[in-house]
């Protein structure tokens, strides 16, 4: 009777691996095509100067819409944060991941209306846009049940750390080594 319970619950955990893993990488595709196309050329200006040969002058998406990179980067790092959090804070992270990701595309679009303008660098920006505010929405709506990372990445009590301490620091972790080895003493002994 406990194996169908067993397998489905795995199933359901791999599923929740999953989703959280194109959340991510959808999060951390938009975001990164949007932070790498708003730093091409997106017009070049061209003056006449007398009887010399025309300057040019590139101006990168950044140039023109400086915010737009800025919120890039932080839909990257919004990305990154969504493995590190779980629960209701992991929704609220995907409702600001949407509104990031929405700014970009929004950023793209007006790239898009600027007179003179390449058109397929905004482009770009927008997709990246659209895809982070997509793996926002979907985090935001379906989050709250992913795995969060491990235990061994939170911070421990203190009772914990405290418990073995009659063993040596080795024993007690790689931490309690590297600080008895900062006091003077010998980790491998108690």
């Amino acid at each position: 009777m406990t194996a169908p319970v067993t397998a489905a619950a795995g199933r359901t955990a791999a599923r929740g691996r999953r989703e959280l893993a194109y959340a991510v990488l959808l999060c951390l595709a938009g975001a990164g095509l949007a932070a790498w196309a708003v730093t091409r050329a997106w017009s070049v200006e061209v003056t006449s100067r007398g009887g010399l040969p025309p300057g040019e002058r590139s101006r990168t998406g950044a140039d023109l819409l400086p915010w737009v990179s800025a919120l890039a980067y932080v839909g990257l790092a919004g990305g990154g944060a969504v493995l590190a959090t779980r629960g209701r804070l992991r929704r609220l992270l995907g409702v600001l991941l949407t509104g990031v990701g929405l700014a970009v595309a929004a950023g793209g679009g007006v790239g898009l209306t600027e007179p003179g303008a390449s058109r397929h660098w905004p482009a770009l920006v927008l997709v990246g846009g659209l895809a982070s505010a997509a793996g926002g929405a979907f985090t935001a709506s379906r989050g709250g049940g992913w795995p969060a990372m491990g235990a061994r990445y939170e911070r421990g009590s203190t009772s914990a750390s405290t418990a073995g301490a009659d063993r040596p620091a080795v024993e007690r972790g790689t931490r309690d080594a590297w600080d008895a080895l900062d006091r003077g003493e010998d980790p491998t002994v108690s």
